[in-house]
C-alpha cells in the first residue's frame, strides 16, 4: 500500500516532527472514559514510532502497539519498550474481547470507507464488555483520494458517527482539536465509543 511505504521511506521525519504533539486531551478522553479497574489494557492502532505507547506504560497501563509500517513497529519497540504488532488494517487479525482500551489517533482516516465496516467490527470485537475506542482524524465534507502519497477520508461528523454505530458502538463524546480555536482552525474531529 502506498500510504504505508510513505511512512516507512520517512519513519524518522514523521518521528522528529510528531514526537513533542501534546495529545494529552485524547489520551484522557479514553483512560477516563475506561470503566474496568485500573490498569488497563490498551491496543495503540496505528501507534507510529511509539510515542503514545510510551506515555500509557509510564501511567501504569499495559499498552501493545499496532502498525502497518515495518520502520514504525522498529522505532514502537525500541522506543517505548511494549510489544508491537505488524498488521495492516485492512487484515487485522486481533484477539477477542482483550483490551478494555482502542486507541486509534490519527490512523482510521486513512482507511477508504468501502473498508472502514470491517475495521470497526474488528476494533469493537476485540475490545471487552464496557470497552471503550477513541478516535482522531482530520474532519471535511466526506471525500476521500490521494494527497500525494497518502490515501486520506475526510468524514464530517454525522457520517462518521453513522460508520462507528453501524459496528456496534455507542457515543459517549466528540470534540474537535486544538481547543480554543474556532471551528475552521480545528482539523481534528475526536471521539470516543463504548462497545
Amino acid at each position: 500500500m502506498r500510504t504505508i511505504e510513505h511512512y516507512d521511506c520517512h519513519a524518522q521525519s514523521f518521528k522528529n516532527g510528531t514526537l513533542d504533539h501534546d495529545v494529552s486531551q485524547n489520551i484522557a478522553a479514553l483512560l477516563d472514559n475506561i470503566t474496568a479497574p485500573a490498569p488497563y489494557k490498551i491496543l495503540d492502532v496505528g501507534c507510529g514510532p511509539g510515542r503514545d505507547l510510551k506515555t500509557f506504560v509510564s501511567a501504569g497501563h499495559t499498552a501493545i502497539g499496532l502498525d502497518g509500517s515495518a520502520r514504525f513497529v522498529e522505532m514502537a519497540r525500541a522506543y517505548s519498550g511494549c510489544e508491537v504488532w505488524h498488521q495492516n488494517l485492512v487484515t487485522l487479525e486481533l484477539p477477542m474481547s482483550q483490551f478494555n482500551g482502542v486507541y486509534a489517533n490519527a490512523v482510521l482516516f486513512h482507511l477508504p470507507g468501502s473498508e472502514l465496516p470491517a475495521v470497526l467490527k474488528n476494533l469493537y470485537d476485540t475490545l471487552t464488555p464496557g470497552g471503550v475506542l477513541f478516535t482522531s482524524n482530520p474532519h471535511g465534507d466526506n471525500r476521500e483520494g490521494w494527497n500525494a502519497d497518502r490515501f486520506g477520508s475526510y468524514h464530517d461528523f454525522t457520517q462518521w458517527r453513522d460508520f462507528v454505530t453501524a459496528a456496534g458502538f455507542t457515543e459517549i463524546d466528540h470534540y474537535y482539536r486544538p481547543s480554543g480555536l474556532p471551528r475552521a482552525q480545528q482539523p481534528w474531529l475526536a471521539s470516543v465509543w463504548r462497545k
